[in-house]
């Protein structure tokens, strides 16, 4: 089993910076993807990005490409998602998830394949 907590979270005016950060801990060993989804109220978890535990690829959803980076800190067993040029639409409930089975590339970008969830941390907006 794989414990994450998140932290980082916080208000900001658009146009502002967070970083979100994720530490895992537990059978870290067992993890292929870490990923980072969002929800708000009565919408579905969104998709926002994910990474291989390696480091070595990362992908994003159309939204937050070119504005936001998630990143693996490989001795803290940390990661991270550094949001630039945030926006109002960006308000929600940010969640990070571990995942232990091995797909293809793409469907990590569901959060059915993830099977170990942080307790989320809110992100707000302000326009």
């Amino acid at each position: 089993q794989v414990q994450l907590v998140e932290s980082g979270g916080g208000l900001v005016q658009t146009g502002g910076s967070l970083r979100l950060s994720c530490a895992a801990s537990g059978r870290t060993f067992t993890i292929n993807y870490m990923g980072w989804f969002r929800q708000t109220p009565g919408k579905e978890r969104e998709f926002v990005a994910a990474i291989r535990w390696s480091g070595t690829f990362t992908m994003y959803a159309d939204s937050v490409k070119g504005r936001f980076t998630m990143s693996r800190a490989n001795v803290k067993n940390t990661v991270y998602l550094q949001m630039n040029s945030l926006k109002p639409e960006d308000t929600a409930v940010y969640y990070c998830a571990a995942a232990a089975p091995s797909y293809s590339y793409s469907r990590y970008t569901s959060a059915s394949v993830y099977d170990s969830w942080g307790q989320g941390t809110q992100v707000t907006v302000s326009s």
